[in-house]
């Protein structure tokens, strides 16, 4: 679990699906057209490779699997802006009730990259609106769509605000659709620390597993079952979480439990 990656790999995330392996598969446009859920409620769980297989097998007869050109299986890249004094990363370690986060995402196995807002609405639903962007190592053109976003979730200082990346995160995703929800399947977790831009520290969070359900306001089929596994949500964010690994002299406070249980013998190494 120590050490650093040079990015994602696929030998956890091949194990992982084995269960669900043989279930149907849905499109990209069905599934968007059937569970976009653009404003949600997130669900995050952090599982070992054995209980998130015994999950996924749980699952399979009701499970349909994202499956683009044959694929089941796809490389995530996002890098996340801050400001200088990281309030995105201070909001939510002080878990403030409004919040925000800005990054780039791209789709690995596409190529295709967008600049994302996510912001955090009335009781705790989160609200994400993207726009196609060409640089994923920049905002570029994206920073008037990022200020009008934060401006207009009642953060008008941070529209206005410089932000710089800060941190990039790498790992393989499965996306399930089930019948009252979308669930994601994410391994090969890596994060990179960027100062200026280019890389200072890296760490990788090993054979965990993180597991995400999106639904409405109402818990899924797949939380119940988690629940009655004895699974409850954890308190983690790639961002945050991995910001406070990468740097042991920021507050953690939110997530100390989690990294005590699953990210003690993570260290951060330099890039």
């Amino acid at each position: 679990m120590t050490g650093p990656t040079e990015g994602p790999t696929h030998g956890p995330a091949t194990a992982v699906t084995v269960p669900i392996a043989g279930a149907p598969a849905v499109g990209l446009d069905e599934l968007t057209a059937s569970a976009g859920l653009m404003t949600r409620t997130d669900r995050k769980y952090v599982l070992t490779a054995h209980e998130a297989r015994d999950l996924l097998a749980a699952l399979a007869p009701s499970a349909r699997v994202l499956e683009i050109n044959d694929e089941r299986d796809f490389g995530y890249e996002s890098t996340y802006f801050d400001t200088a004094d990281l309030a995105a990363f201070r909001q939510a370690a002080t878990r403030r009730r409004r919040r925000f986060k800005v990054r780039t995402r791209r789709y690995v196995d596409t190529g295709a990259c967008f600049v994302e807002v996510k912001t955090r609405a009335a009781r705790g639903v989160t609200v994400k609106e993207r726009l196609p962007h060409d640089d994923d190592a920049s905002l570029g053109a994206g920073r008037g769509f990022v200020a009008d976003r934060l401006a207009a979730a009642d953060l008008p200082d941070l529209a206005a605000a410089p932000l710089v990346p800060t941190l990039r995160t790498r790992y393989r995703r499965t996306t399930l659709l089930l019948p009252d929800a979308r669930m994601t399947v994410d391994t090969g977790l890596a994060w990179t620390l960027l100062d200026d831009g280019a890389p200072a520290a890296q760490a990788a969070a090993g054979d965990l597993v993180v597991v995400e359900t999106k639904t409405g306001s109402a818990p899924s089929g797949a939380d119940r079952l988690l629940w009655r596994a004895g699974h409850r949500p954890d308190r983690i964010s790639k961002y945050a979480t991995g910001l406070a690994v990468l740097r042991p002299d920021l507050p953690d406070a939110p997530w100390r439990r989690l990294r005590r249980r699953h990210l003690a013998d993570v260290v951060p190494c330099p890039a």
